[in-house]
């Protein structure tokens, strides 16, 4: 495993980048749901990491001592694999609350959860998955959301036995919704090849700006772009 995870390892600058591109995402998601529940929405990514899926499943299990739900998406593109947003099952009601407004019952709530939890999970990663594709030029092809609950070992298991190389890109969220604090998590399940594409495009977007510095203050026959 640790030397699987070794060829996919990112750099300091690596990382930073893919924070940084993460939290764009994330944020164009706050202003969305900001919309949707009529308050104050923040999301932030302060960490990422690359972990297997034991690793993942091991933290998840000593953070959250109840059940968990998770919203899924597969997407396809240069690299490939399955994102999820996950949450304490006992946050749950309450961000389907937030979303379907204080007026409904409790057992109107309950009844509607599922897809207001789906709706939020899509807003979230498509807004993070976009993003970062965008950014690094490429485009993905992404699923519509599923609802899983059960512990962490559930929720990330290998569904179709080919994921045996899959390791997670794991990324903690800080989650605040009408004055509510909600931890989160997103992960994302991917093979080693595809993490080593993801890391060769963020190499690319690094050079790239690299590149673009020195001429930004001077001229240049070429027009900027701006993705």
């Amino acid at each position: 495993m640790n030397r699987r995870r070794a060829m996919v390892e990112l750099t300091d600058l690596e990382r930073d980048a893919l924070t940084e591109l993460v939290n764009m995402g994330v944020g164009r998601a706050a202003t969305h749901l900001s919309r949707m529940v009529n308050d104050q929405v923040l999301l932030s990514v302060p960490t990422v990491d690359i972990v297997s899926r034991q690793e993942a499943s091991d933290f998840l299990s000593a953070r959250e001592r109840s059940g968990l739900v998770a919203v899924e998406q597969q997407f396809q593109g240069s690299f490939d694999g399955r994102a999820m947003l996950i949450f304490p099952e006992a946050n749950s009601l309450e961000l389907a609350r937030a979303v379907l407004g204080g007026d409904l019952t409790l057992a109107e709530i309950v009844d509607l959860e599922q897809d207001a939890l789906a709706e939020i999970g899509n807003i979230i990663l498509n807004g993070c998955l976009v993003i970062v594709a965008n950014a690094l030029k490429d485009r993905l092809s992404i699923s519509l959301p599923a609802v899983l609950r059960g512990d962490g070992a559930n929720i990330l298991k290998d569904k179709v036995g080919g994921g045996g190389d899959e390791l997670v890109l794991f990324l903690y969220i800080d989650f605040t919704i009408r004055s509510r604090s909600i931890r989160g998590y997103i992960a994302l399940l991917m093979g080693v090849s595809s993490l080593q594409s993801l890391k060769q495009l963020i190499h690319a977007f690094i050079e790239g700006i690299a590149t673009e510095e020195p001429t930004s203050a001077g001229t240049s026959s070429h027009g900027s772009q701006i993705a």
